[in-house]
Order: structure tokens, then sequence, then C-alpha cells
């Protein structure tokens, strides 16, 4: 990225213990970023941290429950306070348990919404609470995925959730640009994570199948053939939170290797 960010702006990422949350920090850091590295277990948030500091890079780890309002309040608070300022919130954390329509429960039902969609509206909250404190706009990046675009077979709450996502992203976009404040979303496909391991190994027990043959189905129709890495999102959610796309408000980027065409 340009040098208009380098060590001067801040960023907050939900879910940066794993996967592609880790990505995306060590991505923004890389971009000249501070980053302020959150999740629930804080253990692999400092394992985030650690490793963008042994790179040069300026971090922090902090614990957070994103189904919690408070906790999403405190932790870009304290963001803020360790960091001085802040200038990109990416409400990553998520959860994608399979879910047959007919084994859905009210557990898994509100486990799932309150921590994809309870998690993105605190955090968009939280955002523009530290946003007007600070005197400034800003970019708040949501994950929405390509099954917040298409429907997926046993994916109906986490689908459900996603398509939340892209709608609260629109609206959210419009009500919050006379503050400065850009809202996009980016809508990951299969991407090699422990969340899509363990999505895949749930489908494949369901069938009686190999854990092969359940990432198999979610693989099998992407136009370029392979599997996602956290780095092929990261790199989106780079374009995003950079001055590249500061004409850009209200969209969620699909980036799936060509699983859905929009």
């Amino acid at each position: 990225m340009g040098e208009d960010i380098k060590g001067n702006k801040v960023a907050f990422v939900t879910g940066a213990g794993q996967g592609i949350g880790r990505a995306i920090a060590e991505r923004l850091s890389s971009d000249g970023f501070k980053v302020s590295c959150a999740d629930l277990n804080l253990e692999t948030a400092k394992e985030t941290a650690d490793n963008i500091q042994k790179q040069g890079g300026d971090a922090i780890a902090i614990s957070v429950d994103v189904s919690d309002r408070d906790q999403v309040f405190s932790a870009v608070e304290e963001t803020v306070e360790k960091l001085g300022e802040l200038d990109v919130v990416v409400n990553n954390a998520g959860i994608g348990p399979s879910t047959p329509i007919e084994s859905i429960t009210p557990e898994i039902f509100h486990k799932v919404f309150d921590i994809n969609v309870g998690g993105t509206l605190w955090g968009i909250q939280a955002a523009v609470a530290a946003f007007k404190k600070l005197g400034h706009g800003g970019k708040i990046i949501n994950a929405s995925s390509q099954a917040g675009q298409v429907g997926n077979p046993e994916l109906a709450v986490y689908g459900g959730s996603k398509f939340a996502i892209r709608g609260i992203t629109q609206t959210a976009a419009k009500d919050l640009a006379d503050l400065g404040i850009t809202v996009n979303a980016f809508c990951p496909g299969i991407v090699k994570t422990p969340m899509m391991n363990g999505i895949a190994q749930e489908v494949a027990d369901e069938a009686g199948e190999s854990f092969e043959w359940g990432m198999n189905q979610f693989a099998k129709n992407i136009t370029l053939k392979r599997l996602s890495v956290p780095e092929d999102v990261a790199a989106c959610v780079s374009y995003l939170a950079g001055s590249d796309s500061d004409y850009m408000t209200g969209q969620s980027l699909v980036i799936d290797g060509g699983m859905v065409f929009n």
C-alpha cells in the first residue's frame, strides 16, 4: 500500500487468532497498519500478534466475545487507548456449523446469529463511536461469504447469517456515508481453514463419507479448480482497507475462485 498508511494507521481485526483473521492481521501489518488482534481465544490472538512483532510490525492481542456488545466496545476502546488511533475495523469473527434443515435447533440458530450477525452489528457500532470520538471517518469491513450469495446445502443457518451481513453492510453504508465512513464486505469461498475443515467433516459425517469427500462437495464447482488459502482473502481485505477503495461503499466483493458470478 502507499506511504499514507505506513506506521500511522490502526486496524482492529476480530477472529484474528487463526485462519482468515490471522492472514488479514498479518497482511494489514505488512501494509503498514498497527494491528489489534482480537479473538475469543486470547492465546491464539497472542500468537498472531507475536508473529507480527517478529516481522517488525506493531500489534497487540485482545480477548473478545463478539456476541457480547459490551466486550466489543471495550475491545475497540482498548485498541484506541493502546495504539492511539483507529482507522479500519474488520468484523471477521464467525462460526459455520453444518445445519441440515431438520436438525436446526433454537440454540444453534441463536449462537450463529449472535456471533456472526450480532458481532458484525456491535463491531459497526463500536467503530462508529470510536471514529466519532477521534474526529474522523474510517473503513468498516465485514465478513460475508459465498454462502451469503447463494444457498448451499446443509448451511441454512450459516448462509442465512451471511446473507444478513450483506444487507447490514448495504444499510450501514448508506447510514454512515455522511460521517466519512465506508462499509464493505468480503465474500470468501472455500478456504483452507480450521473452520472449513470442520464444516467439511460434518457434511461427510452426515453422509457417512470421508473428509476428502466432504471437502470435494464444496470444491468441485470452483472455476479455478483449487481451494482458496487465507492469504487470497487477506489480499481482498487489504484492498478494502487501503486508499484505493475510497470510492467504494456498500459492496460485497466475492473472492471465491469463480463459484458465484454476479
